[in-house]
């Protein structure tokens, strides 16, 4: 299969690498690092957002974004300072050309360094993709990028996962499409820090099956990885395709002394309350090793249709005590959000069951609504109503330890939401963008927050979702809908 898809999609490389081709030249054109501070950075999704690991600083590269007609990949680099929080936009030059759904790991050597595998680029018109198998370096001491060239790695691929693991970088899974054909794989490669050579591994055990997406965390001690979930698909007819969601989780093991490792595959069986399943969900290393999980989508697939429920609940996973537990915040209602894409917001017993959810959480004091209006470039008056639950929903016992008057302000969530980025510094999650879909229509975002792990209070607003330029395709999917509950459960 593997060499089935190499053969057709080469010739669909061979143009786009023209087009990469012109991007490089244009970039070769730099002679010297440009730093400007600007504006938080535009929509996107499936870029990468890494924490400096000397400075109060995150890393933000490349992505992707569509408009409704022509899909742009990014190569850009921003740095956020968080203390000032303000953005600085990096011109550097020769830098890897643009990507989306690549991979960054951030190694603490050397002043800091921003490893880059993988990814993709997409034609304009989306339906032409080109796979990198490229490997890069950010020395962020002196701000220059440089290409690594060595032979013996992945090949080209993006939705893999790569995470640190002592001196390695450990690459897993993804995947490689083009028009007619896709591969998923479930091949593991090692890349050593101190030599500078791929290794593919080779473990015993029972692997997992081939994905994407999944999430990939390294265990506490250094000692392996541990993979959850994951999407992947088949084809079950021609021209019909099926994907399939993965909720399980393994363990992958190093056993033996360096230059001698022995590596193995093992299933795992957590304890607590596990997500449910779903894919495109954010994810980032918390304190203690804890895995954080954020949002994603759960599509429920026809052989022509597609519809699924966006989320913005938060999961913790404790790699040490093998347990999920939900995130649950203090003074936010403990039911998780969910926004409906697809024609109609699903089935009849679903929308009774959401009906009685929003019987129970009217309190006393209820939620507070805020109204917004948001003038269209052809004059067009747009008005979203957004329902902000009130602290007061919440029975947590915890709540009387919060601070007189913290419990009666209003609190406020990321929207559902897929593909998100999402780093953790000093015990903070930073989550920033993704996307949502109503109907075929994608919204992109380019939100900003911040929630401290350790307080699990709230979460922080840094940069409020953008009602303008890129907000105009949402917006005319919304016009002509009744403002009725089904309408503003679309809305923040």
């Amino acid at each position: 299969m593997e060499k089935k898809v190499s053969k057709r999609s080469k010739r669909e490389e061979e143009d786009l690498e023209a087009l990469i081709a012109e991007f490089q030249n244009l970039d070769a054109k730099k002679t010297q690092v440009v730093e400007t501070t600007c504006p938080p950075p535009s929509p996107r999704l499936n870029a990468s957002l890494n924490s400096h690991p000397e400075k109060d600083e995150l890393i933000l590269f490349g992505g992707e974004y569509f408009n409704g007609k022509k899909t742009y990949l990014y190569n850009d680099l921003y740095f956020y300072n968080i203390k000032k929080n303000t953005w600085v936009k990096s011109d550097i030059p020769n830098p890897p050309p643009p990507r989306c759904s690549h991979q960054a790991v951030v190694v603490p050597q050397g002043g800091g360094q921003l490893w880059v595998f993988g990814g993709e680029f997409a034609s304009p018109n989306g339906e032409q993709f080109y796979h990198y198998k490229d490997l890069w370096v950010l020395h962020l001491a002196t701000h220059t990028w440089e290409h690594i060239k060595v032979s013996g790695g992945p090949s080209g691929r993006s939705g893999h996962r790569m995470v640190l693991s002592k001196r390695q970088l450990l690459v897993f899974g993804g995947f490689h499409e083009s028009t007619r054909d896709f591969i998923y794989y479930n091949d593991i490669y090692a890349f050593s820090l101190d030599t500078f050579t791929w290794s593919r591994l080779s473990p015993t055990g029972s692997a997992p099956c081939p994905r994407s997406a999944c999430q990939m965390t390294s265990t506490p001690d250094g000692s392996g990885v541990i993979i959850y979930g994951g999407y992947s698909k088949v084809r079950v007819k021609k021209d019909v395709e099926k994907g399939t969601i993965h909720s399980d989780m393994f363990v992958l093991k190093r056993e033996g002394k360096d230059g001698q490792e022995k590596w193995s595959w093992s299933r795992l069986n957590p304890s607590g309350n596990k997500p449910n399943p779903r894919s495109g969900f954010s994810m980032a290393v918390g304190p203690a090793g804890r895995a954080v999980l954020f949002g994603g989508v759960c599509d429920e697939e026809e052989e022509e249709t597609l519809e699924g429920d966006f989320y913005n609940d938060l999961y913790l996973y404790d790699t040490v005590k093998n347990r999920w537990f939900p995130g649950l915040l203090r003074g936010n209602k403990t039911e998780k959000k969910k926004r409906r894409r697809g024609r109609k917001g699903g089935a009849e017993g679903e929308g009774e069951e959401e009906k009685e959810e929003g019987e129970e959480e009217e309190a006393p004091q209820g939620p507070t609504e805020v109204i917004k209006e948001i003038v269209t470039e052809d004059g067009t008056i747009m008005t979203i109503k957004e329902v902000i639950p009130g602290a007061e929903e919440e029975e947590d016992e915890e709540e009387e330890e919060e601070e007189d008057g913290s419990a009666s302000a209003p609190l406020v969530e990321p929207c559902a939401r897929s593909s998100a980025m999402a780093t953790v510094r000093q015990g903070k999650l930073y989550l920033y963008g993704g996307m949502f879909e109503i109907g075929d229509r994608q919204f992109t975002l380019n939100d900003f927050y911040c929630l401290d792990l350790h307080k699990m209070d709230r979460w922080e607003v840094l940069v409020e979702m953008d009602p303008s330029e890129s907000n105009q395709r949402f917006i005319h999917t919304l016009i002509g809908m009744e403002p009725d509950e089904n309408f503003r459960s679309l809305l923040l």
